[in-house]
């Protein structure tokens, strides 16, 4: 059930809830940082106040387009320290893993890590193709290498069991469009539409219990090639800020365009598409580029992937019987078109009886799993309590929702944290 106000944190947590080769990691007071970022999308911080332990790993999951670091810092002036999370283009894998070197050499500086081996944990199809390059680049690293698709369920597991205002519903509708989850150990079954260059679907039953059930070709690789073929955009970024100025009416070809109105029988408003691009071709007329604007090209080709991906996810939950559908991978950032697109799609087909999961730190899953799995968790037994209720800042347009979240100068903490 999703809630506006303070989400329930986990009380007792069972200690075979979760794979027993999660890492030591104490994560009594977890929270997402209130710290600044430095960009529309970067990622924020998460807070371990408890976490006094030496960190020796860093992970990283290199997808076909991104690739994703995870690494721990310990506070200087206090108990704890955060995980962080950072992204560079894989076509520039060299500053990533020149990232990488950076951190392993501060590491050394800063810390006393008395011959503690310090590991590289490495998930994704780049695990295999980079693995002798990061190996040459970063001697005295040991690099092990990852299975992705556990690495997705394991960093997804911590998330949504251990991470307060992480998980949450979208709806442009209503007049809070973000609505936290709480925070639940009853998570499964649920199903994972992990979108990245490619779209993998998979059902999780348990904590070691996964299964690749679909996929398509059709995801984050697919709009950003046409967008760099169409628009004159430069990254993936730039491609979103450039949707959000578009109108697809003007590219699209609408129920109402065929239709006049509404098709009632059906349940067909006039504002559904019916032909993504379906005004671009006209018989006889050679249409040119320059005869549409980049932002309705852009607009409409999100809407055409983003569609296409929610109806793909509610055809699998429905026919393995999910209600529960997470959305990860670094092709959402937290975009409110695309985040409605896939809600209206699973809600509109499943007729409400099917839910669409958002995540703050969806397109590092992968990474932040692999990290993870360095060694077993120690489960903290607590109980959490709050003296804050948080509600995002209601805005004039539902699309500054989630930047208002980012921006808001707010830490959530346990009352055990120190």
């Amino acid at each position: 059930m999703t809630t506006t106000s303070s989400p329930t944190p986990p009380t007792q947590i069972q200690p075979s809830f979760l794979p027993s080769y999660y890492l030591t990691m104490n994560v009594l007071g977890a929270s997402v940082s209130e710290a600044a970022t430095f960009g529309a999308h970067e990622t924020r911080d998460i807070v371990l106040p408890n976490q006094t332990e030496h960190v020796s790993q860093i992970a990283v999951d290199i997808g076909g387009s991104l690739a994703k670091i995870v690494y721990f810092t310990s506070s200087v002036d206090r108990k704890g320290g955060r995980l962080h999370f950072k992204k560079f283009e894989t076509e520039k894998i060299d500053d990533c893993i020149d990232f990488i070197a950076e951190l392993v050499e501060d590491s050394r500086h800063l810390t006393d890590y008395n011959g503690h081996e310090q590991v590289l944990k490495a998930t994704g199809g780049g695990a295999h193709l980079y693995h002798e390059k990061l190996s040459k680049r970063l001697p005295g690293i040991v690099v092990q290498k990852e299975d992705e698709m556990e690495c997705l369920i394991n960093g997804l597991n911590f998330f949504i069991t251990e991470i307060p205002y992480e998980a949450f519903t979208y709806n442009e509708d209503d007049p809070n469009p973000m609505q936290f989850e709480e925070t639940t150990q009853d998570v499964y079954p649920y199903m994972l539409v992990n979108i990245g260059s490619g779209v993998s679907i998979l059902k999780v039953t348990g904590p070691d219990q996964f299964v690749r059930i679909s996929g398509t070709s059709l995801g984050g690789g697919t709009l950003w090639g046409l967008l760099s073929l169409l628009t004159n955009a430069k990254n993936f970024d730039d491609m979103l800020e450039l949707s959000q100025k578009g109108d697809n009416r003007n590219v699209d070809l609408l129920v109402g365009d065929i239709y006049g109105s509404d098709y009632s029988k059906l349940g067909l408003k006039a504002s559904r598409i019916a032909s993504s691009f379906g005004k671009v071709f006209k018989q006889g007329i050679r249409q040119s580029q320059d005869s549409f604007s980049q932002a309705d090209i852009s607009k409409s080709l999100l809407f055409m992937v983003s569609n296409n991906i929610g109806q793909i996810a509610y055809l699998n939950a429905q026919q393995h019987g999910l209600k529960r559908i997470y959305f990860g991978g670094c092709f959402i950032r937290g975009h409110p078109i695309t985040m409605n697109t896939l809600s209206y799609a699973i809600n509109f087909w499943s007729q409400g009886e099917m839910k669409a999961l958002f995540l703050r730190h969806e397109g590092h899953l992968g990474a932040t799993g692999a990290f993870l799995k360095h060694k077993p968790i120690r489960k903290a037994r607590h109980s959490f309590s709050y003296s804050e209720n948080f509600r995002p800042g209601i805005v004039a347009t539902p699309s500054g929702v989630y930047d208002v979240l980012e921006k808001t100068k707010l830490e959530l903490r346990s009352d055990d944290a120190i």
